[in-house]
């Protein structure tokens, strides 16, 4: 069994929402690790070796036992280091942060991903839709509550979520679509705010400007071949 003091290794790419997802969960817990960089045009040898199955980062290495998938990683981190709670004690709460954070992968991630980098323009359609009923939902959940999904702190659909606050911002500004504003969504982008001004998050966010040329590029590139 891994003791919570043994070394702690973060495979990924620095622009990646999944990445940063664990490098958030491990900052706020005060855990020190090491990040190794990977190309993901020529992977590593350590990355196959330790996620053989999908051969995708993150991956966390924690005495030298490797798990995949970023929700994954951050329950387990919860988990592992007691302090600075991620998941809620209660039960019933556990499982609705369960619920929302798998909600963010599987209705809003995806969809506003395609809605921008996808060749067909009725596919496009199609997945700006879905993203906004994925924001519309969320836009009701956070509705009411503290500053953030977690209360006062943040926690795991907060953590799920910072593709929503900093990464949809810079895709549909580089396609110009209208997909998350205050506007539309008043609430959940004043949740937005305050995530990306979160002391822990602030740190570990990318640099937004080699993001933003890097996405620019490989949008440019697609709707130049279609």
């Amino acid at each position: 069994m891994a003791t919570n003091q043994e070394e702690v290794k973060l495979l990924g790419v620095v622009g990646s929402p999944f990445v940063c997802r664990v490098h958030i969960a491990l900052k706020f817990k005060g855990v020190e690790y090491k990040f190794l960089e990977e190309n993901l045009g020529n992977k590593s040898e350590l990355l196959l070796k330790y996620n053989p199955v999908h051969k995708k980062v993150p991956v966390l290495v924690h005495g030298e036992k490797p798990l995949a998938e970023s929700l994954v990683i951050v329950e387990y981190i919860d988990e592992t280091w007691n302090n600075n709670p991620i998941l809620p004690s209660d039960p019933y709460q556990r499982a609705l942060a369960r619920f929302w954070a798998k909600f963010i992968d599987d209705k809003v991630v995806g969809a506003a991903w395609k809605s921008v980098f996808s060749v067909d323009e009725k596919e496009r359609e199609k997945n700006v839709q879905e993203a906004l009923e994925g924001l519309k939902f969320l836009e009701d959940e956070i509705k009411g509550k503290k500053k953030f999904f977690g209360g006062e702190e943040i926690g795991l659909v907060d953590i799920g979520g910072v593709f929503i606050a900093f990464w949809i911002p810079i895709i549909q500004e580089i396609a110009g679509l209208q997909l998350f504003t205050s506007e539309k969504f008043p609430n959940l982008y004043k949740w937005s705010q305050e995530l990306m001004n979160h002391s822990v998050v602030k740190e570990v966010l990318p640099p937004r400007e080699p993001l933003f040329a890097f996405f620019k590029a490989r949008y440019e590139n697609l709707t130049a071949s279609a």
